[in-house]
């Protein structure tokens, strides 16, 4: 994918590090990034929490927050995207992504993702966070969401680096 080499060159040209944080995505987004060669010295890794109950263990994503907006929601995907954060220390950003891709997803959120993007000011510094959400085609068979998903989620860590 394009973006992944988009995304390797913003953290290369900075000297930064990432992690993820995925569910929708299954452990695409890292996947797709661990193609390109030398991604070790800006890869840390990928947590993949599929389900609430993972999300809130492993990441500590407060099960407040799980109930109510939900899992498909902006502020599960900055709870996800900072929590990975604060676990990896040696990474300057995350992303996250949470989504209903479907079959059998209420109306309302069929094909809806949100995608986290947190940025640390320097170890231990203040964590600035953004969620933006994305509609994802109903044409769209669910891998060839998780295929758009990850891009979307490649895309908007790169212009959250562009922005600042």
């Amino acid at each position: 994918m394009e973006e992944a080499e988009r995304l390797a060159n913003q953290l290369q040209g900075r000297n930064i590090k990432i992690v993820f944080a995925e569910s929708c995505t299954g452990g695409l987004v890292s996947a797709v990034m661990a193609r390109i060669p030398g991604i070790s010295d800006l890869l840390c890794g990928s947590a993949v929490a599929y389900r609430n109950d993972t999300k809130a263990k492993w990441l500590g994503v407060p099960e407040e927050l799980l109930l109510d907006p939900g899992p498909v929601s902006a502020e599960v995907a900055r709870a996800m995207a900072e929590a990975v954060l604060r676990r990896t220390p040696e990474a300057a950003v995350a992303a996250s992504v949470t989504g209903h891709l479907g079959p059998n997803a209420p109306e309302e959120q069929d094909g809806l993702i949100w995608v986290g993007v947190a940025h640390q000011a320097g170890p231990g510094g203040r964590i600035t966070t953004t969620a933006q959400s994305h509609r994802l085609p109903k044409s769209e068979s669910r891998p060839q969401r998780q295929q758009s998903a990850a891009r979307h989620v490649l895309n908007d860590t790169v212009e959250s680096l562009q922005a600042r």
